[in-house]
């Protein structure tokens, strides 16, 4: 198996049920959506590409860092060097808004700049993470690894616990709109609201996926890789059955219950899932038909960003290949093969392009 293509592999699957939310919500009608299963079944689906997302930035960043590390390069330069990427997409993310928010004029309220989506929260995990990695980082490699996997676990769990009473009890309201809203997502409104991405809790599957990245490069999981990553999908079942149980449990810790949104019994469920696909990933990776020939999945997964930032304007945005909130199932469904089409054409092209531009070079 090629080296962390279980990574791409993730971002790729990621993409697909991207597409198929995001085509299925903006196109199908009010009608057709109460009429046809689909509808349901791709609002399911829909829960899982953006923690996948941040989860895999967490274990990315694992092993960026670790790479610099065997290099020998020194913390400070590491810290610099993660910290001003995650800057960079924090920056995009920005950019993006701008964009949106252009091409939507004269419709776009201004609100929308200030709105805050998954390439923000991306950009700002990142940066946490760096300064994590960097306050674990001094000394021996394989402490500074064990320092940095522990205070991961610890900062996923501290998010999670912190989410609910910053939703409800303990909201921090003598913050501006656009500062509280990167805390709990309330943005203009009078309540946090899920469908937006603030730090609480999505932070913590950036934390958690770092946790995974750092425990996939110990010493351990490279000896025994494949023990390892059953342990991790060991681990996501039994994250799930937790979940389970703590939420049929009588005894509350909050004041407000919210599993669906902001109980860290959810986020449990959530990262259990993350860890049961990820083993389920490795294992089509390495023992089955994933890197036979050509991988449509992987190659998504390389170019995920782009795609990312692309399909947005064909499916929600002026240029919307179908009218939206007017088609039935059937025809949704032709336009999201339409658009994985499409999108899998523009990683070609790109993955293509840059191939070229490294010949040139040379």
């Amino acid at each position: 198996m090629k080296r962390l293509a279980y990574i791409d592999w993730m971002r790729g699957l990621a993409c697909v049920l991207m597409f198929q939310t995001h085509c299925y919500d903006s196109w199908m009608s009010p009608e057709a959506k109460k009429s046809s299963s689909l509808s349901g079944w791709s609002k399911l689906g829909g829960t899982l590409p953006a923690p996948l997302f941040i989860f895999l930035a967490g274990v990315s960043f694992a092993l960026v860092t670790e790479k610099l590390r065997e290099k020998g390069i020194e913390r400070n330069t590491i810290a610099k060097q993660t910290i001003l990427r995650g800057a960079e997409v924090f920056g995009m993310g920005l950019l993006f808004r701008m964009q949106e928010f252009a091409l939507g004029y004269p419709w776009s309220p201004w609100t929308d700049l200030l709105r805050v989506d998954v390439l923000n929260i991306l950009g700002l995990s990142m940066m946490l993470m760096g300064l994590l990695c960097w306050s674990a980082g001094a000394g021996d490699a394989a402490a500074a690894r064990t320092r940095t996997l522990v205070g991961a676990m610890v900062a996923a769990a501290i998010v999670a616990m912190a989410t609910p009473p910053l939703w409800t009890t303990h909201r921090p309201k003598f913050l501006p709109w656009p500062i509280e809203s990167y805390i709990n997502g309330v943005h203009i409104f009078d309540q946090p609201q899920p469908w937006l991405f603030p730090l609480f809790p999505w932070l913590a599957f950036a934390f958690a996926g770092l946790a995974v990245g750092f425990f996939l490069f110990s010493d351990f999981a490279r000896r025994q890789e494949a023990l390892a990553f059953a342990t991790l999908g060991g681990a996501g079942i039994l994250a799930i059955l937790l979940s389970v149980l703590f939420d049929s449990s009588r005894m509350r810790l909050y004041a407000v219950y919210d599993y669906w949104h902001s109980s860290p019994n959810f986020l449990l469920m959530r990262c259990g899932i993350l860890l049961t696909i990820l083993f389920l990933v490795y294992a089509w990776c390495r023992w089955g038909l994933a890197q036979k020939g050509f991988g449509p999945i992987i190659q998504l997964g390389n170019t995920s960003l782009l795609v990312y930032w692309v399909h947005i304007e064909f499916v929600y945005g002026r240029f919307s290949i179908l009218p939206k909130g007017q088609c039935g199932a059937l025809r949704a469904t032709a336009g999201l093969i339409t658009i994985f089409l499409a999108m899998l054409g523009l990683s070609l092209t790109r993955t293509t392009w840059k191939k070229w531009r490294v010949t040139a070079s040379q």
